[in-house]
């Protein structure tokens, strides 16, 4: 729907009807763009502004300032992004590992999973490993997996124990892990063998520090 094309941000303006794909040389840059259903991309070697002009109806005038808005604040956002830094959730009563589990102790049991931080690193999860009940598990060691579309990432026991109950439910709906990283996502509950090991872990304000260090390495 795009016909006419004119050019500004060089010394030369120009107006020409032109073939889709087309290519414009200018004293100043070299553009190349390609026409599609809904929008126009553009390539271009240097900075130049280009201004799309649509002669055929309001409504595409309409789309076209629609198109360069939505680029405008999609642009915005990933710099709101980039600057908030760690945004993860951590929640205050909670105890974490370095390797991104966290602990919810009730008496001498202990409910874990994997933090809002390590889902989102993960991507959409897909499968969860899960151990047999009444397996020992020691902290640190590995005891489960957690499959996603961008990996594969073993599940470390923040404490040692015994586990007593599974939550089968991931089975069926591994997302829970994304979604509800901290409710119904959690993955296990063991009974302590070791109450001590609880004060070796992170509470919720170093942990978030230790993300922050962690994330601005990579």
């Amino acid at each position: 729907s795009f016909q006419k094309v004119i050019f500004y941000g060089t010394k030369e303006k120009k107006k020409a009807n032109l073939p889709n794909p087309f290519l414009v040389k200018s004293s100043s840059s070299i553009i190349i763009i390609r026409r599609s259903v809904s929008a126009l991309t553009l390539s271009t070697s240097l900075s130049v502004t280009v201004v799309f002009c649509a002669l055929r109806s309001p409504r595409t005038k309409k789309m076209a300032a629609r198109f360069l808005w939505a680029s405008r604040a999609a642009s915005h956002l990933r710099i709101s992004i980039a600057q908030r830094g760690f945004s993860s959730v951590v929640l205050k009563d909670l105890k974490y590992a370095e390797s991104h589990e966290w602990v919810k102790i009730d008496g001498n049991k202990a409910t874990f999973g994997i933090t809002d931080h390590a889902q989102d690193h993960l991507g959409d999860v897909v499968y969860v490993e899960l151990p047999d009940l009444g397996r020992s598990v020691s902290q640190g060691e590995s005891f489960g997996a957690v499959e996603s579309v961008k990996a594969t990432s073993d599940i470390n026991s923040p404490v040692s124990g015994k586990v007593v109950e599974v939550n089968e439910v991931l089975s069926e709906s591994p997302g829970l892990v994304n979604t509800s990283p901290y409710e119904e996502g959690w993955i296990i509950k063991v009974e302590l063998s070791d109450a001590g090991e609880v004060e070796k872990l992170m509470d919720s304000d170093k942990y978030s520090k230790f993300c922050e260090e962690e994330d601005a390495k990579h």
